[in-house]
């Protein structure tokens, strides 16, 4: 198997030339990673020296490459960020105690588009059904989703569906709040829901049917598929470009860190929810260069709520339940007299609604939004409507639509 070596200044040079020598591949190159206290001039490792380890890769196409390096010169930071660099051109990196896969991408035939993100509640739902209802305008498009609660068989969502449906799913035993749902009714376009369990550190989720939902959308014969991925897991088809959601309410060094850098390295826009912090911004251009809109998330109710009593159900953390309700009433006229967060937890949800006095409830569909929120709207005669998350941002769109590049239909 033909290997590079990652290799550092901080081992003798007959040291790595020995080690190279025993290991069961064909060395056709070395990369210096850094570090001189060994270093003594005219070092023979056996093997040429590459001057980046990028072009070295492209220039003698490895099947691997392996990691002889070690502390000072990369600690587990810059380790992670040199898998990172490798396994976005497509090649497994390996060391004496670890191996990481660069996740598989199935071709696809049709235009194609994915967001992904950098963890979970980063806003990636919001910014799939933002992209969606641009898209939507011109295109005939579907979105495949995968989520941790999709149905066991690909499932197709071709008219939008009701609070009344919701609540059938969910008395059923399915989670009526799954992202292809919301999609499908937040977005109004088609959708097809998947399901998935497990994530590697890369983003390859662990058991899957987001292939057999791939196909079923292209039986559709759309001009555009977009796949939304599911927390940090992302689809497993090869797009024509991918969207990368994070959110500066995550820590800067897990944003771009570990293998998030290599999901940064294989996206061509970076979209941060909650603004984005100058230590960010540089974080994210210490990896690569790659386009950041940052943009904040408002809730957008999808029916007039002016002058009504109302109570805000959300996944949104607790710093921020004031300026949500500032919004609401200063641009959607409501009386917000409730504001939660607790949707994603169940208990704490169903303490919180026993103190809740409220005409309507406004609720974002997510975690149980259905089978709490909406049946205590149910069983008290109150009013439920359903908030979307709407993207505020300079240039977002824009930079969102230049993605695309098959011609729009007339």
């Amino acid at each position: 198997m033909r290997a590079i070596a990652v290799i550092d200044g901080e081992h003798y040079a007959p040291v790595v030339r020995d080690a190279l020598a025993g290991l069961p591949y064909e060395f056709v190159g070395a990369w210096l990673a850094g570090g001189s206290e060994k270093l003594v001039g005219g070092e023979d490792y056996g093997v040429p020296l590459v001057a980046d380890l990028e072009a070295g890769i492209a220039e003698l196409e490895p099947e691997l490459v392996v990691d002889l390096s070690d502390e000072p010169v990369l600690g587990p930071r810059e380790r992670f960020r040199v898998a990172s660099r490798v396994l976005a051109l497509g090649v497994p990196y390996v060391g004496p105690d670890f191996r990481f896969e660069p996740p598989d991408f199935a071709p696809y035939p049709l235009p194609s588009l994915a967001v992904i993100g950098t963890g979970k509640r980063v806003g990636k739902t919001a910014v799939t059904g933002h992209l969606a209802r641009l898209l939507a305008c011109d295109r005939d498009l579907v979105v495949v989703a995968m989520g941790r609660g999709g149905p066991p068989e690909p499932e197709l969502a071709d008219v939008k569906p009701t609070l009344e449906r919701l609540l059938e799913l969910s008395r059923e035993g399915r989670h009526a709040a799954s992202d292809y749902l919301e999609t499908a009714a937040l977005a109004g376009v088609v959708t097809v829901g998947c399901r998935r369990a497990g994530g590697g550190l890369a983003g390859a989720p662990g058991e899957s049917n987001v292939l057999q939902g791939a196909a079923l959308a292209a039986e559709r014969e759309p001009e555009l598929v977009l796949f939304d991925g599911s927390g940090a897991a992302i689809p497993p088809v090869e797009v024509d470009a991918r969207v990368l959601v994070t959110s500066s309410a995550q820590p800067v060094e897990v944003a771009t860190g570990y293998l998030n850098a290599y999901r940064i390295l294989i996206s061509d826009l970076v979209v941060v929810t909650g603004g984005a912090s100058e230590p960010l911004l540089e974080a994210i251009a210490e990896v690569t260069d790659v386009p950041v809109v940052p943009v904040e998330l408002r809730p957008r109710p999808v029916e007039p709520v002016a002058g009504r009593r109302v109570a805000y159900f959300s996944t949104a953390p607790a710093a921020v339940h004031e300026t949500l309700a500032a919004h609401l009433a200063e641009h959607h006229g409501a009386d917000v007299v409730h504001v939660s967060g607790n949707l994603a937890r169940r208990e704490a949800l169903r303490a919180e609604l026993e103190g809740v006095d409220a005409d309507l409830y406004l609720v974002e569909i997510k975690a149980a939004a259905i089978d709490v929120v909406a049946e205590t709207a149910l069983e008290r005669g109150r009013e439920l409507v359903f908030a979307d998350n709407e993207l505020v941002g300079d240039e977002v769109d824009s930079r969102l639509l230049a993605l695309v590049k098959e011609p729009v239909r007339q």
